[in-house]
């Protein structure tokens, strides 16, 4: 099925986002009312991945950055994080073909060194089989940190500065934009957040300063397609403003009218 044919099934306008971040929150919630041990709540979202990213490169959507391991993760108990290791091997391995029929292109950002080696092994593979892809790029934040990765920009550009290559007067928020791992993807347009939780925890900071913020109670390894697609049509019927007043100022004269 086309885009068009798409976007008409799914009663959804052309103006789609360009990049989807998601805070893919309620696996253990998940798990727990089913009784089952955490692991299987994240096994089960590992689906609603799967749906998610080939239908956003269905859409046409430009990125998805979907939050899958945090550094403050690295706080559970090492069980779970082992196994989390495991099935993020087992990811990447099994979904490669996947992402390559779509045409779907893997990056990464977030400490990707503070993942086991065979992770990181994993990871550069996938990555370069998938290179060439031209279609949606699928971005897993992995050991990511958004303050982490704030400060290692500032240190970046402070190098430059103390190097002389950079005049401190001349630092502007493109400047800073450019020195975060996320400078290759456009500025994120809409923010998801399942399990019904409102906060970014430690997500993005810089990159959300404009986003649209959709909250969804529904746990993610139950999140798919009818979903994702209210998500969508949320954001469509935002007024984006971006700081200013002027849409507002329309809207009440044309009701004053």
């Amino acid at each position: 099925m086309n885009n068009a044919a798409l976007l008409k099934r799914y009663r959804l306008k052309p103006h789609l986002p360009r990049h989807v971040a998601i805070i893919m929150d309620g696996n253990g919630r998940w798990a727990k009312k089913r009784r089952l041990p955490r692991i299987a709540g994240h096994r089960a979202g590992a689906h609603s991945i799967r749906e998610i990213v080939r239908l956003s490169g269905e859409l046409g959507i430009e990125a998805l950055t979907l939050y899958a391991f945090s550094t403050e993760n690295w706080k559970r108990p090492k069980t779970e994080v082992g196994l989390l290791m495991q099935l993020l091997k087992q990811y990447l391995r099994s979904e490669v073909e996947e992402l390559l029929r779509n045409n779907v292109q893997l990056r990464t950002i977030g400490n990707t060194e503070d993942l086991p080696a065979e992770i990181q092994r994993e990871l550069e593979k996938a990555i370069h089989a998938t290179a060439h892809c031209a279609g949606l790029r699928l971005v897993l934040a992995l050991s990511y940190s958004g303050r982490a990765d704030l400060a290692r920009a500032a240190r970046e550009i402070a190098k430059e500065a103390k190097a002389g290559k950079l005049d401190p007067a001349d630092i502007t928020e493109k400047t800073i934009a450019q020195a975060l791992s996320t400078a290759d993807f456009p500025e994120v347009d809409l923010l998801i957040r399942t399990s019904g939780e409102f906060r970014v925890s430690n997500f993005l900071l810089w990159e959300l300063a404009y986003s649209e913020f959709h909250i969804t109670k529904t746990l993610w390894p139950d999140f798919r397609t009818p979903h994702f697609i209210r998500a969508l049509r949320d954001f469509q019927g935002r007024q984006r403003r971006f700081g200013g007043v002027e849409s507002i100022v329309g809207s009440v004269m044309s009701w004053a009218r």
